[in-house]
């Protein structure tokens, strides 16, 4: 009897060893169904966490960013965490978040960075630990880096630089308002707007920072309109924000001769636009697509692809003849 029980114990135990088995094929299957669905373009099921840290939230610019990036998670069936500080300048408080994001785990991370330096040396954790890093609208520049998601900024705004040129004429005098001290991206866009005063023969008669804020805005261009009375013709800022300040600065000081370019594409600075405001063009970058491009390239790449190096996002001078079509588009995207 006793060998019986032994026996039927034994039994037992076996049986108990193959259902376990079976939980460990079914595991397989599910891996397999994954890769199947992702092969035949369905949603992926991996639980993937994407970190992007932008520049900022708390600017239009940047919502459409997130609004990308959210639509992608969406599409792709990922989970996305999307922070920003509350302002550009704020160089310290972006690099904390990006030691936050990687410190609480995630698989991927993306960023535009308010000082490419500082956020490549708290990126480098991400790489120390095989975290692909991907750079949108700003490029990081770090070594290993997956890829950069963004426009030329020198091609960008020197095709705005160049509809000024065209609208003011012959003699025409300008000014450029950049954006933080510093800044790679500021940098190269000045640097497209003075190649294009350059080739026409165009007089750059000031350029100064305005500190990537309206109101800093206003105080250079004041400042401006106090050192070149009557000689302003053209005025080529960093963003729309910095045009909007731009304008005000005009406004008070009663100047409304001025060709007003900002940059970004920004709603509220299209509307300005279309009244027929001081601001006359703003050259359109396509931020919602750099997000959602960002974001699923840093799937593609945690599913075993390869991306390009550097993913080129397109853009248009944006004015009154084509800003209706232009807003029309970009709330079909947010819708």
């Amino acid at each position: 009897m006793k060998k019986f029980f032994a026996l039927l114990l034994a039994l037992v135990m076996s049986l108990s060893l193959v259902a376990c088995g079976g939980g460990d094929d079914a595991t397989t299957d599910d891996t397999t169904d994954d890769a199947t669905n992702e092969e035949t373009g369905g949603e992926t099921t991996n639980d993937y966490k994407i970190s992007v840290v932008l520049k900022t939230l708390s600017s239009e610019y940047w919502g459409y960013v997130k609004a990308g990036c959210d639509a992608a998670a969406a599409e792709l069936g990922v989970e996305v965490s999307v922070v920003g500080p509350g302002a550009e300048s704020d160089i310290e408080g972006q690099v904390a978040q990006i030691e936050q994001q990687i410190g609480a785990g995630c698989d991927a991370i993306i960023c535009a960075p308010n000082d490419a330096g500082a956020a490549a040396n708290a990126l480098q954790a991400a790489l120390d630990q095989g975290i692909p890093v991907l750079s949108v609208d700003t490029d990081v520049g770090i070594e290993g880096q997956t890829t950069f998601v963004g426009t030329s900024n020198v091609d960008a705004a020197y095709e705005g630089g160049k509809w000024a040129i065209g609208q003011a004429g012959d003699g025409a005098k300008a000014v450029i308002i950049y954006g933080q001290e510093g800044d790679n991206t500021s940098n190269m866009r000045r640097e497209g707007y003075q190649k294009a005063c350059d080739e026409a023969g165009v007089k750059v008669l000031a350029t100064l920072s305005g500190q990537n804020t309206t109101d800093g805005a206003t105080k250079t261009m004041e400042d401006m309109l106090s050192a070149h009375p009557g000689e302003i013709d053209i005025v080529l800022c960093h963003n729309d924000d910095t045009a909007i300040g731009a304008m005000n600065a005009c406004k008070n000081a009663g100047v409304s001769d001025v060709i007003i370019v900002g940059f970004d594409g920004n709603a509220s600075a299209v509307d300005l636009i279309l009244a027929g405001d001081l601001i006359k063009a703003t050259v359109a970058q396509q931020p919602y697509e750099m997000g959602y491009q960002a974001v699923e390239a840093a799937v593609e790449v945690l599913n075993g692809g390869t991306v390009e190096s550097v993913i080129n996002a397109p853009v248009e001078v944006v004015t009154a003849e084509n800003g209706q079509a232009y807003l029309d588009n970009l709330a079909s995207m947010q819708g």
